[in-house]
């Protein structure tokens, strides 16, 4: 049973003391009862020298276990305080797709020297799945897998299948090949227990989905985990098979592409491993640079208010209601921004699609405008006076429409333009929402109060 946080923090209260006292022993007796999953959960909230430390004391396969289940940042960081013996079993005992995404977050030199101390089987595998691009599902693939023919019986692969039960990644889903290694269908180790031993597997073997390795790997993951696919054969131009995307892997890299949608969107870099194990440093970087950019957005905001710095003056009560629509403004576009960006990567939308999508975030955001708006317009109106209720509340539905459809225009925009939408939509939105809404205010101003 995996540890409650308050069990895990008492647990690594006792940790932390045992590791000052350098109580080996002791520590090994706490370790011994624990899941695997319970020693990752203890490795996330320690650092480095603790962490190599707890590891090694670990049993081989139980160490295996637990540096598998490791995110790759945490892999990579535990690699430098292990002795080389012990990284190159590690890396080794790893399958070749697991390599790749450990091979991500290494430095250049570590990564090569990681290749080298391969068995030469592992390292043209793992080379072969390296020669993709970064972001192909070439890279995430395993390529190994156990396939039958369209000429052999069931009897014939279920041999097959236990043949490669040890070094195959997946067995549940086998692809049928043709004599060209083409992919004709696919059978499910069900299927083949099911049948006739001397039935031929061409007579019942189901149609098959493929992707290309070439494809963006979240594309074909979203494919995947849609289907309700086990494993995915992964193909070539020529529809010859290459390899498997196996649905743990789907998943994987679909949580790891949400986690940096996120990140971004909130404004900052994402972290790629557990909070608690972040040096600030780290945390530091990954938030300073989206600072920074707004920061410097921000001045086209401040250069706005100085160019209505008379209007200000003469109705000084304008200046109290510039958070209020500025930052109603930005909500409404990010808000709108998050849904395309969402929808984007569910595939229900596409850039070809941007004159739907304006029409709906401006009917959208024009709806939303006048609920705000007639909020606002009663309640500057009774405040202060009725011209300024009326400013206030033409001001949010006019803001509300334009920063919906920016907002949702610029997710497509930046996918045209073959740009990340989580990166390129909010601080744009920020900065033009902001500009744009105080030059519509300040308008709406001149026109109903005569200024």
């Amino acid at each position: 049973m995996t540890l409650q946080i308050a069990d895990l923090n008492e647990l690594i209260e006792t940790i932390d003391g045992l590791l000052a006292r350098k109580d080996l022993v002791a520590l090994t007796e706490q370790l011994t009862p624990l899941t695997t999953s319970d020693i990752v959960d203890v490795l996330e909230r320690l650092n480095l020298r603790e962490r190599a430390i707890i590891h090694r004391l670990l049993s081989k396969d139980r160490a295996l276990e637990v540096f598998e289940m490791l995110p790759p940042a945490l892999q990579s960081d535990l690699l430098t305080g292990l002795q080389d013996a012990d990284v190159s079993t590690l890396f080794a005992e790893l399958d070749p797709d697991d390599r790749l995404w450990l091979l991500d977050e290494v430095p250049a030199v570590l990564a090569a020297r990681l290749l080298r101390g391969l068995p030469e089987k592992e390292r043209l595998l793992t080379a072969g799945l390296l020669g993709y691009k970064q972001g192909s599902v070439g890279r995430r693939m395993t390529p190994e897998f156990v396939t039958t023919h369209i000429g052999m019986t069931a009897a014939e692969s279920i041999d097959r299948v236990r043949a490669r039960l040890k070094d195959a990644e997946t067995v549940y889903t086998i692809p049928v090949l043709d004599d060209s290694r083409h992919v004709a269908g696919v059978v499910s180790l069900r299927d083949l227990l099911g049948e006739d031993p001397d039935a031929l597997v061409e007579t019942f073997m189901q149609p098959v989905y493929t992707a290309e390795a070439t494809d963006e790997a979240e594309k074909v993951a979203r494919m995947c985990t849609d289907l309700r696919l086990l494993a995915l054969p992964i193909v070539d131009s020529e529809s010859r098979l290459l390899g498997m995307l196996t649905i743990d892997d789907a998943v994987r890299i679909l949580e790891h592409e949400e986690s940096e949608d996120a990140a971004r969107q909130g404004g900052s870099e994402p972290l790629n491993r557990p909070y608690l194990s972040t040096p600030v440093v780290t945390l530091v970087r990954s938030r300073v640079v989206w600072l920074l950019v707004l920061a410097v957005g921000a001045t086209l905001t401040v250069q706005v208010l100085s160019a209505f710095e008379a209007t200000l003056a003469e109705v000084t009560v304008l200046a109290l209601f510039v958070p209020l629509l500025i930052g109603t403004g930005g909500n409404t576009g990010n808000q709108a921004a998050t849904t395309v960006t969402r929808s984007l990567a569910l595939g229900d939308v596409r850039p070809r699609d941007i004159l739907l999508v304006l029409s709906r975030e401006l009917r959208t955001g024009a709806l939303l405008g006048m609920l705000l708006g007639l909020i606002g317009f009663g309640i500057a109106g009774i405040v202060f006076s009725p011209e300024i209720g009326l400013v206030i509340g033409l001001t949010l539905l006019a803001i509300c429409t334009v920063a919906a459809a920016v907002g949702g225009a610029m997710p497509l925009v930046a996918r045209a333009i073959h740009v990340d939408p989580a990166v390129f939509s909010n601080p744009f939105i920020t900065t033009f929402v902001d500009a744009t809404g105080l030059i519509i205010y300040f308008v709406i101003a001149h026109a109903i109060l005569h200024l």
